[in-house]
């Protein structure tokens, strides 16, 4: 039983990249993604899904929210104004790769 304890503990102390998948690991989205992860997770599946959709929607999602003139600031409008089209488009690459 305490060896069972200790191996789970020390799973729950492996950072966040040991639990991606091998073909998101390394992809140039993921470090730009991680403004993204508070809400949406590390993988997609935070209050937002974003895992396993299209890229295309994603990233068509964020260009819309970048070009909102929102005096409120709503929060995905300010991340969105953060990114140039090419780094939203890996950013979308990003969740779109991971397991739905």
């Amino acid at each position: 039983m305490k060896r069972l304890l200790v191996i789970a503990a020390a799973a729950l102390l492996l950072p966040a990249s040991a639990y991606a998948g091998p073909a998101t690991l390394n992809h140039p989205g993921r470090t730009l993604a991680a403004n993204c992860f508070q809400c949406h997770g590390t993988d997609g599946y935070g209050l937002e899904h974003l895992a396993g959709q299209s890229a295309r929607e994603i990233s068509g999602e964020l260009l819309e929210m970048s070009l909102k003139s929102n005096p409120r600031g709503d929060i995905m409008n300010v991340h969105a104004l953060a990114y140039t089209p090419a780094e939203i488009d890996l950013i979308a690459d990003y969740f779109a790769k991971q397991p739905k």
